[in-house]
């Protein structure tokens, strides 16, 4: 339930990447809770918009200062800020995408922070880049697994520091926050460039309908070994709430909290039954090193057309789903993401999902809403 109608929010939420994996989710899991009204901050709003009374959707281009004090300086209720989106305009790890990222929230934080003197805690979003560079080469066979409090990687421009830096210095030890690094984040989104379960998905269903064999393309080591932690969308987000409304957590220095799935798992072990899930036989030898998706999958489009056309899906274009230079990077990442879940267990939230059921569940998700066959 929601805020009863004529009665005043205890609490409202401004969310920003609300169209987002996780932004979905924290707009889904908020409004199910008594007492909050949520702003839902994008640039496009999703194609499936939320109908409920406590939730209002604010259009507004963040990379546009003047537009964004416009928009959302008369946010003057804000209780929390929960901050899930990123640009990414230019690539990971240049200099143009950190100074981009940072201004994007230094636009949002110039337009609220001066308007409101209610904010208990400020909620952001980094992920396990924080830990490894990625353009360097791999770190050796060592399984490491990542603390929050493991040193920042050295040599490259991460955009994840500098919006650390940045609410530190402008919440200036007056209002709480925390920071939460998920893995590989399993969720529906048409509004996300690394869309890991679109891209599956979209992947999975071109097979079905040329009737081309399932096969799992990038290194032996990503498909033998544990290189990346799953994070359940719904798992992160509820995270998200749990450290933003747990006064235990609070930290006007900052709390840091890997947000991951639990158990780990291998590529290897999971892909035929993602397989059988769309009706694919996967082949004998599902492992392909020469198989490369941006190579193989990008003149596709016309196909995905066809099956959209054919099963009466939603309109979507392959690209609204499907990123293939992603799973490229993914399946052949130079460097293992693993990170422990001892510090979240040790303050008390201990929930977990198996990676290949949060899989499952988000393929059935999709299917619900007449994304995929």
């Amino acid at each position: 339930m929601g805020v009863e109608n004529g009665a005043e929010a205890q609490f409202v939420a401004v969310i920003f990447g609300a169209t987002g994996l996780v932004g979905k989710e924290l707009i889904k899991k908020l409004l199910s809770k008594s007492g909050w009204k949520v702003y839902g901050i994008a640039r496009k709003p999703e194609t499936k918009t939320t109908q409920n009374p406590n939730y209002h959707f604010i259009s507004c281009d963040l990379l546009n200062p003047v537009e964004t004090q416009e928009k959302l300086s008369s946010l003057q209720e804000v209780t929390h800020l929960f901050w899930v989106t990123w640009a990414s305009q230019f690539p990971l790890g240049s200099q143009e995408c950190c100074e981009q990222n940072k201004a994007m929230l230094s636009n949002a934080l110039d337009a609220i922070l001066p308007s409101t003197n209610s904010l208990k805690h400020f909620s952001l979003q980094t992920g396990a880049h924080h830990y490894v560079s990625l353009q360097g080469p791999p770190d050796g066979k060592e399984v490491c697994y990542y603390r929050e409090d493991s040193p920042r990687a050295a040599g490259e421009f991460n955009f994840y520091y500098a919006l650390e830096d940045l609410v530190k210095e402008r919440l200036g030890g007056k209002v709480a926050w925390s920071v939460h690094r998920p893995g590989l984040i399993m969720g529906n989104s048409t509004r996300t460039v690394f869309n890991f379960m679109g891209s599956l998905c979209v992947y999975a269903s071109i097979c079905k309908h040329l009737d081309l064999p399932f096969v799992f393309g990038g290194t032996r080591e990503c498909w033998e070994e544990m290189y990346i932690d799953g994070s359940d969308a719904g798992l992160v987000a509820e995270q998200h709430i749990w450290a933003a409304t747990n006064e235990e957590t609070y930290s006007t220095d900052g709390q840091a909290f890997n947000a991951i799935n639990g158990p780990g798992f291998i590529w290897k072990d999971i892909w035929p039954a993602i397989g059988l899930k769309f009706g694919l036989e996967a082949p004998k030898d599902m492992f392909s090193p020469d198989f490369v998706f941006s190579r193989e999958l990008s003149d596709k489009a016309g196909v995905w057309e066809e099956i959209v056309e054919r099963e009466g899906l939603v309109q979507t274009a392959m690209g609204d789903l499907a990123n293939w230079c992603f799973f490229d990077m993914l399946f052949r990442c130079p460097a293992k993401m693993l990170g422990t879940r001892e510090k979240v267990d040790r303050f008390g939230n201990v929930s977990t999902c198996d990676t290949s059921d949060s899989v499952t569940y988000w393929i059935d998700n999709m299917r619900e809403e007449k994304l995929i066959p």
